[in-house]
């Protein structure tokens, strides 16, 4: 009973992250959608379907904008300090920073697409993203860290590589990425990085 009570619990922390955030951003739309279809159609005559979503993207693009600037890079730096104290808060905002990161931060984890030699009797191989070619702080000199998307789901599993498994891919990593989500359906149109 405790395994299965530790792996619903796992499971939350799994999930949490990105529910909350896509929670956060349909209470937002829904609000603004609502706000603007009562404020908007008295004075139009008619509702525009989907305007939330246009200002909710633009807000947002702004917000990242600003984001950027040096008057908020302090502000920040205060409130990951102040969220770092609270301990589940710590984690969910970690994560999600850390997997944001990855995708579109300055320090992006999912440029290098690779593909590795899992079964050299059989030949196979399997496409990841090297996440970290260098594993010297746990003593693991001849290792990589690989990221091994899941098909038609947004989870992975990271696995120690020898490095002499490991072939670099001359292919973009986006159209990588939408390869092995789509479970190799997709066709990979763009071969230069």
């Amino acid at each position: 009973m405790k395994k299965i009570v530790a792996y619903f619990f796992q499971g939350i922390l799994l999930i949490a992250p990105v529910a909350i955030v896509f929670y956060i951003l349909y209470v937002i739309f829904v609000t603004i959608d609502g706000w603007l279809a009562n404020t908007i159609k008295p004075l139009l005559g008619f509702h525009i379907p989907g305007l939330g979503i246009v200002i909710v993207f633009i807000s947002l693009t702004m917000l990242g904008f600003i984001g950027q600037t040096a008057l908020v890079k302090p502000l920040k730096k205060i409130t990951a300090a102040f969220i770092r104290k609270i301990p589940v808060l710590n984690l969910l905002y970690s994560a999600l920073n850390d997997f944001f990161s990855a995708f579109v931060g300055k320090d992006k984890k999912f440029n290098v697409p690779v593909k590795v030699l899992f079964n050299k009797e059989n030949n196979l191989w399997k496409l990841g993203f090297v996440t970290n070619e260098s594993l010297t702080e746990f003593d693991l000199d001849d290792l990589a860290a690989v990221y091994f998307q899941h098909s038609y789901n947004f989870s992975g599993e990271l696995y120690l590589v020898p490095k002499e498994r490991i072939e670099r891919l001359d292919i973009s990593p986006s159209e990588v990425m939408k390869f092995v989500v789509s479970g190799g359906v997709t066709r990979i149109e763009n071969f230069e990085k």
